[in-house]
């Protein structure tokens, strides 16, 4: 038997074959470019990195609720709340983010998909007579009819495409919940500027007895100085503290109207809209008791800080995506169709046309780009996680100052009424003494407007802890609830081994 044609022998060329395709492939790998010491080492803050127990210790309450506005304004501010979430230009810039984003994700998980195309061509042109094409077409002019179906197919062998739609789907969800922080934002400033124009009116209404006071005792006063009862230094204060007031009375008038200005401005209208709102009037008190989940609770209550987290997870997939465009990259492509020379055998069988093959694109040398793309796309996940640190600092800021602020606001609230109830009972007595006789006129009007004076001042007050109240359910997020709403940064966090980990592999 002859030895070299034993089977054994006859393979070994075939797996010398096998192990040098096996050792090329091996080789075409370690030349790729590579992205070694390129890595994250920015951390994403928890809510346990807060020491916030004291600060914001929970007290059986609840979220506030979307309809916070009702609440509060009644039907009144709803519709202009209402009017300017419909008309708002900054919230239609956001809104028509949204689109776009929500656009980006369609494209995005287009390109995991096969694509099918066809082309068809016609190209007149004069063949020259030195060259491949023999007689009788060299020297002739002739039309090239050309049609093809044509198929492409990229194997995502490293996940480039699932990359990119995660980081699509995570720009539309931070679009959305930046969305909700925008109407939050718009509804807490209609809110304040609302409740600010309430007090200017009742300020005003309060400005405009004192005046009527201040005339009265005014005229009593150049009575008694007449009479040679007072002094013209007595004279002269009153005329002084009538002119303050009037300065006062225009001064509360012009607020009003830039405070109308100003609504009308938020709710994308011209001033003349300000002009038609009703006087609006100040909301009872009532306590707002903070929610138990405090401070987890507030990574899925506040828009912005959702937003932040949403951009946290977008920037983690574009360092995915940045990372397979060192690996090679392959497609599949085929067509099939017909190309003749003159149409009358275009579409023959003598004319069609096959054609199939992968097409591998391995990078081996490219000067650096890919290496300082992924540099890039390292800075824009630091920069995100840096913004959501920033955005979960301000929450707690926030909520903490508007805890604050009305803790303080209270205990000014209660002082205030105290000073009222005293000007009220001195005032009391002055009239009484009066009916008796043993008190003048003077003496009253004096008592009144310092009743008045104090009322100002608890006014005041009264706006400020409504003005607060707000503020404090802006900062709990306003009824944003990111699960309920399909925003929840948590969801797309558990199919990860976190941002830091991800980032650095």
């Amino acid at each position: 038997m002859n030895p070299h044609s034993s089977p054994a022998r006859r393979r070994l060329p075939q797996l010398g074959t096998q192990r040098l395709a096996i050792g090329a492939a091996v080789l075409l790998l370690a030349a790729c470019a590579n992205f070694s010491g390129i890595h994250s080492t920015a951390r994403s803050n928890n809510p346990d990195d807060y020491a916030s127990a004291s600060s914001l210790q929970g007290q059986g309450g609840s979220w506030p609720s979307s309809s916070w506005v009702s609440g509060m304004g009644g039907s009144q501010l709803q519709q202009l709340v209402d009017e300017a979430l419909a008309g708002n230009p900054n919230l239609q810039a956001a809104a028509a983010r949204i689109a776009a984003a929500r656009a980006m994700v369609e494209a995005a998980g287009a390109t995991s998909k096969p694509q099918v195309g066809a082309s068809l061509s016609a190209t007149r042109q004069r063949f020259t007579e030195n060259s491949i094409y023999p007689p009788p077409f060299g020297g002739m002019y002739v039309t090239d009819y050309e049609t093809a179906l044509n198929f492409t197919y990229d194997l995502d062998f490293w996940g480039k495409h699932s990359a990119q739609l995660s980081s699509a789907i995570s720009q539309s969800k931070a679009a959305e919940a930046e969305h909700y922080a925008a109407r939050l934002a718009l509804t807490a400033a209609i809110s304040k500027a609302w409740l600010q124009l309430g007090r200017q009116y009742a300020q005003l209404d309060l400005t405009n007895q004192q005046l009527a006071l201040r005339d009265k005792l005014d005229q009593l006063t150049r009575q008694r100085f007449a009479a040679g009862l007072d002094t013209q230094s007595d004279n002269q204060q009153s005329r002084q503290q009538v002119a303050a007031l009037r300065a006062e009375q225009a001064q509360w008038q012009e607020a009003i109207a830039l405070t109308r200005n100003q609504i009308a401005a938020l709710m994308g209208k011209g001033p003349d809209r300000g002009l038609s709102i009703a006087q609006p009037a100040l909301p009872a008190e009532s306590a707002i008791a903070l929610p138990d989940q405090l401070p987890l609770g507030l990574l899925g209550r506040r828009p912005d800080v959702v937003a932040a987290r949403w951009q946290v997870e977008a920037a983690q997939s574009d360092i995915k995506v940045a990372k397979t465009e060192f690996y090679p990259n392959v497609n599949l492509s085929a067509m099939i169709g017909f190309s003749s020379l003159g149409f009358s055998k275009f579409l023959t069988s003598s004319s069609r046309v096959v054609g199939a093959g992968p097409a591998i694109h391995l990078p081996i040398f490219e000067g650096g780009a890919l290496r300082a793309q992924l540099k890039g796309q390292v800075a824009a996940y630091d920069g995100a996680v840096a913004t959501y640190n920033q955005a979960l600092n301000d929450a707690f800021h926030e909520v903490a100052d508007s805890v604050q602020s009305l803790h303080a606001a209270e205990t000014q609230d209660k002082n205030q009424q105290a000073a009222v109830d005293a000007a009220e009972r001195g005032m009391k007595l002055a009239e009484q003494r009066q009916q008796v006789g043993t008190g003048n006129m003077l003496q009253v009007v004096s008592t009144q407007i310092s009743w008045l004076a104090q009322r100002k001042l608890e006014l005041d007050v009264r706006a400020r802890r409504a003005d607060l109240r707000v503020n404090l359910i802006k900062s709990l997020g306003g009824g944003f609830d990111a699960a309920a709403e399909g925003l929840n940064p948590a969801e797309a966090s558990a199919n990860t081994a976190g941002p830091q980990a991800s980032a650095a592999n």
